[in-house]
């Protein structure tokens, strides 16, 4: 399928569902019929060419796949009542479906906060965005995490059960910042998955990280005027920026100070800055605004000896006052070496060795370790380096971190 029909139908994807959950209500069948239509699209327009109505043609397909599932017997007797006899028949089977003005409002936002409702578990609300408003496959996600196929379908069909019911809208003034929040969250953690793989051989699932950033430039064109939106999509474009030097030849992990720089996307790291630059002086910065501007920061560096090391400080004790975050204060315990000298990062990172959330992760040795070597204890980092090789899921950072403990002990 042309790349161009590809991103036209992704695009296309949230609007419709959107269009049918609001006319018809269930979520479930809905979303399957226009997981149909998107199959059958994917099919005809490359041959046939792409409708003078791109977005017409899918509802109507849509619909009329939903109006067969509820007429089919195995679902009649379950979804009949609920769905075509609460609708009019002219309805199911008249005009275009996007025919009528009420069709033609954008349902994404409603359908992201559906997506991300507080009745889903974090997985749940991952999977569920990225089938019904990014318009993956199951297939689709399930390779991106490295599951099963019928694992990543058992875990969206639970999700759409818990939603079943729920209306289509965007919540009211009391709970909308956090449901936001939470929408943002999930954007967040996409990104995160696709810019350093949790597990499995690479390092980076760039197709994750391409989706979360097509996302949150929904979400931000949804709401232009929202400062953490557009500090998500800063830091995601500035974070982004820096992966065609993340990797060596033979896909080794490359370190942020030995990366060549000029590998980075200047353009991703153009837009990152000019999105702080509009809304940071607005006032208060939350943490994504807070996080993207650290990025900017190693990203307008020219080397890594150039880096302001005393303003990333400021700003990761200005993250610090939102509330303990263990990852924050490992990476301003970094930060307190480059300026302050590896004993000082040390004092800090000592006081992180009891948090629960880290207490697997190979961060906290992998930091531990770089410090110490920074001091000159190389027996000491060697044995922070194994022990954070044997705690990392990701092949490349295994590699990465044994290297290191390798080299170290041949300099001795």
């Amino acid at each position: 399928m042309p790349h161009a029909t590809e991103d036209l139908l992704r695009e296309l994807a949230p609007q419709v569902l959107g269009a049918l959950v609001r006319r018809y209500g269930a979520f479930d069948t809905c979303e399957d019929a226009v997981q149909e239509a998107l199959i059958a699209a994917a099919q005809q327009w490359p041959e046939a060419g792409t409708p003078e109505n791109p977005r017409g043609w899918l509802l109507t397909v849509a619909s009329r796949r939903l109006v067969d599932q509820v007429r089919s017997e195995s679902a009649r007797r379950r979804r009949e009542d609920a769905l075509a006899l609460a609708t009019p028949q002219s309805a199911l089977i008249g005009h275009a479906a996007d025919g009528t003005p009420e069709s033609d409002r954008d349902d994404s936002l409603a359908l992201l906060f559906l997506c991300c409702h507080p009745a889903l578990s974090a997985p749940s609300r991952i999977a569920l965005t990225l089938r019904a408003v990014g318009g993956l496959t199951t297939a689709q996600i399930a390779a991106a995490f490295l599951v099963p196929e019928a694992t990543m379908a058992q875990r969206i069909s639970r999700a759409k059960q818990n939603v079943k019911g729920v209306g289509l809208a965007v919540p009211g003034r009391a709970e909308h910042a956090e449901r936001l929040a939470d929408v943002r969250q999930v954007l967040y953690l996409v990104f995160n998955e696709g810019y350093t793989a949790s597990n499995g051989t690479d390092l980076t699932a760039p197709a994750l990280a391409v989706e979360a950033i097509r996302l949150t430039r929904l979400l931000h064109g949804l709401l232009p005027e929202d400062a953490e939106t557009a500090g998500l999509l800063a830091l995601m474009l500035l974070t982004e920026a820096r992966r065609p030097a993340r990797t060596g030849a033979d896909g080794e992990l490359v370190p942020l100070a030995e990366q060549d720089r000029g590998r980075w996307n200047g353009r991703l790291v153009a837009e990152g800055v000019a999105l702080l630059e509009r809304f940071l002086p607005r006032g208060q910065a939350g943490p994504y605004q807070l996080q993207a501007a650290v990025a900017a920061v190693h990203d307008e560096a020219g080397s890594a000896e150039a880096t302001d090391w005393p303003q990333i400080l400021a700003l990761y004790e200005l993250l610090e006052g939102f509330g303990p975050n263990p990852v924050v204060t490992l990476n301003r315990a970094v930060t307190v070496a480059m300026v302050h000298g590896p004993e000082a990062g040390l004092e800090l990172l000592a006081v992180l060795e009891g948090e629960k959330n880290l207490a697997r992760n190979h961060r906290l040795p992998a930091t531990r370790a770089h410090l110490l070597e920074l001091l000159g204890d190389r027996a000491g980092a060697v044995e922070s380096y194994r022990e954070a090789a044997r705690r990392t899921t990701s092949a490349p950072e295994r590699r990465h971190l044994t290297e290191r403990a390798r080299r170290l002990e041949g300099a001795e």
